[in-house]
């Protein structure tokens, strides 16, 4: 048998964005996979239980016999099929399993045998190539100088970190706006997704050489992601560059953002205007309701009939403009003096204070 390309050049596969099929079963894809990877696998669930089953009684030659006889025939061929056709429409697809052993191999040897071709398999599959991303997350892997971009909500921190080639979007890796309205329709991806999209922006970001590192002030987790220990202390330890934005500018940010988009994403998502305003009004009462406590009773009240009568509103004008009232009241009742406390609380370093051009302005001067 010809032998077959192996590769662990995992940063290569980073930075050329490789698109990789992963042959595990889809219970084991679902808990955590490589980005830019396609779910192509050799075993379903329920034959991967079964030959499991039978290495544990019957050792791994047995086990061996057993999958060899459950993919065969037409499960072959279509198996097979799927990864030739991925291989066809990007030929430097490659390969892996768990630990780059049987599995990955056997694929391997299945293509070549079909198509006379040589796909490329990691070496030592899924788990060294997760230990490599995991490792590229550690501080000392890291020659960036981290910097903390911080200010109230509605700042439009986020917005200005896409518009720097040297940020790191955590929020948008985390797929949560990092609030307590910050989640969207859609699931966050899985705590291992996280990590692993994480590092692949990072080993990206070093390749590049930048002097520093910007992220956006945030807390140890994002929704349910929760930033690595080391990574989080590492751009924790940063100075911090403060943006500064009138109230106005605030309620506009969070107009656009939490209204107008959250709705169309709730409207999308159920594929009824009427259904998705109120999945949207729903979300929303019941995010305010989970900071109750903090906001306190009264001033609760009065944002809560605040939102619903701007909801009529819109509903009965199409006019979105009253939300105005409900945002200003919840940023002044609760989340500035939450951020003051914070920050006050933190004592850090702030080396610089501007609108959003000036820190623009300032960010792009530290590189030159």
């Amino acid at each position: 048998m010809k032998k077959l390309s192996v590769t662990n050049d995992f940063k290569s596969i980073v930075l050329k964005n490789t698109k990789l099929i992963d042959l595990r079963a889809p219970i084991e894809y679902e808990k955590g996979a490589m980005l830019n990877s396609i779910n192509l696998p050799i075993l379903s669930n329920e034959e991967r239980h079964i030959i499991g089953i039978c290495y544990k009684e019957k050792g791994n030659d047995e086990a061996t016999k057993l999958g060899y006889k459950l993919v065969a025939g037409s499960i072959k061929e279509d198996r097979v099929s799927s990864w030739v056709n991925q291989f066809e429409e990007d030929s430097n697809t490659m390969i892996y399993c768990f630990r780059g052993g049987s599995r990955s191999t056997i694929a391997q040897n299945w293509i070549y045998e079909a198509t006379n071709r040589d796909i490329v398999k990691l070496d030592g599959g899924y788990k060294a190539f997760r230990n490599y991303l995991i490792n590229s997350l550690e501080p000392e892997n890291i020659k960036a100088v981290p910097l903390v971009l911080t200010g109230y909500t509605g700042s439009g921190k986020t917005i200005l970190l896409n518009n720097l080639k040297n940020s790191i979007d955590l929020e948008g890796i985390a797929h949560h706006r990092g609030s307590t309205f910050g989640h969207f329709v859609t699931p966050q991806p899985t705590q291992i997704n996280f990590e692993n999209n994480l590092a692949y922006s990072a080993i990206k970001h070093e390749a590049k050489n930048y002097k520093y590192m910007i992220l956006e002030d945030e807390s140890k987790n994002i929704g349910k992601s929760f930033i690595p220990k080391e990574f989080y202390n590492y751009f924790q330890s940063g100075d911090v560059i403060f943006l500064d934005a009138t109230i106005e500018e605030r309620v506009y940010n969070i107009l656009e953002e939490y209204v107008i988009n959250g709705q169309r994403e709730h409207i999308e998502a159920l594929k009824d205007r009427d259904l998705g305003l109120q999945a949207w009004l729903d979300d929303m009462v019941a995010s305010m309701e989970r900071v109750k406590g903090k906001l306190g009773g009264d001033r609760m009240k009065v944002i809560d009939e605040e939102l619903k009568l701007a909801f009529k509103t819109q509903k009965d004008t199409n006019d979105v403009d009253k939300h105005r009232n409900w945002i200003e009241l919840f940023l002044t009742n609760y989340y500035d003096p939450m951020y003051k406390h914070s920050l006050e609380k933190a004592n850090r370093n702030i080396v610089f204070r501007g609108n959003s051009r000036e820190v623009l302005e300032f960010v792009e001067g530290l590189e030159q």
